[in-house]
């Protein structure tokens, strides 16, 4: 399997945050949730990978190109997206093509003029007259006019409202559907990827907690509840991030364990769930 983005051992440390050994990989044609709380490292991380960073230690290879040594080869086939606008606001859609497309040797004035006309952005508005969310397709709009074969989205949906969190979603869906474009999504809204991600990799605290696949990650855990009368402390033991309340508790189990437990009530976890009981207390691998 091809992978359009290598991760290996990266780290970064700079005040009083410390990036450790971060690896993992995105193979060609998927979604990867980059998940975590806030000041997990997501965009640190992100950051590192597009060089913005100088990292402490470890490499990273997009598309086969290391981001240091072949920077300008690598980022060429890279799209960005982040959670604010990049652009000047006096510019208008047409004065961006102007700006980047000579960036670009695969840069389609037809695709994006296509692009611009399915997302409703005239090319004579100004930046700064569009919403958020128009703001965000004509960032997809450039990207997708030279082709790049991977995006990288830092905190996307953040601000964006349902209709054009969904929209998003199914621009992604519709991108990688050939089979060679590949996208890292960090978030931390988690619903988000419920439906489009293939892969997780969850940071905390800078450390790696998991990275694979996104069944094989909800799979780990369930959500358990129960009456206080059955909170022994065999099970407190076993239960991560516990709440407890005046009629009875629920909290995290790892999968394996829920068997131990005759007559617990278990129920599948989500991706928010895991992150917010992982975070409350327990390790992850306990």
């Amino acid at each position: 399997m091809t992978n359009d983005l290598e991760v290996r051992n990266l780290s970064k440390t700079f005040g009083g945050f410390r990036l450790h050994d971060i690896s993992f990989t995105l193979p060609k044609g998927y979604i990867m949730g980059l998940i975590g709380p806030n000041g997990a490292g997501k965009t640190t991380t992100i950051k590192l990978i597009l060089n913005m960073l100088r990292r402490d230690s470890g490499q990273v290879t997009i598309l086969g190109r290391d981001n240091v040594a072949d920077e300008q080869r690598a980022k060429a086939e890279v799209g960005v997206v982040f959670d604010t606008n990049y652009f000047s606001g006096d510019w208008t859609a047409a004065q961006v093509e102007g700006a980047l497309s000579g960036f670009y040797p695969n840069w389609s004035t037809r695709r994006f003029a296509g692009l611009l006309a399915r997302f409703g952005i005239a090319p004579a508005r100004k930046v700064k007259e569009l919403s958020k969310g128009m703001q965000m397709k004509l960032m997809l709009a450039c990207a997708f006019s030279y082709d790049a074969r991977l995006l990288i989205l830092d905190e996307p949906t953040s601000g964006l409202d349902p209709v054009s969190r969904e929209e998003l979603l199914q621009i992604l869906a519709e991108y990688i559907e050939d089979g060679e474009h590949s996208v890292l999504f960090s978030t931390h809204i988690t619903t988000d990827l419920e439906r489009t991600a293939d892969y997780i990799t969850y940071l905390r605290d800078g450390e790696l907690v998991y990275t694979g696949g996104k069944e094989e990650f909800v799979d780990m855990f369930r959500l358990v509840k129960g009456g206080r009368e059955e909170l022994s402390p065999r099970l407190r033991e076993r239960v991560l991030g516990l709440r407890t309340f005046p009629t009875g508790f629920e909290g995290l189990m790892r999968t394996q364990d829920v068997g131990e437990f005759p007559g617990l009530y278990a129920e599948p976890a989500s991706i928010h769930q895991i992150v917010v009981f992982t975070n409350k207390g327990g390790d992850f691998d306990a």
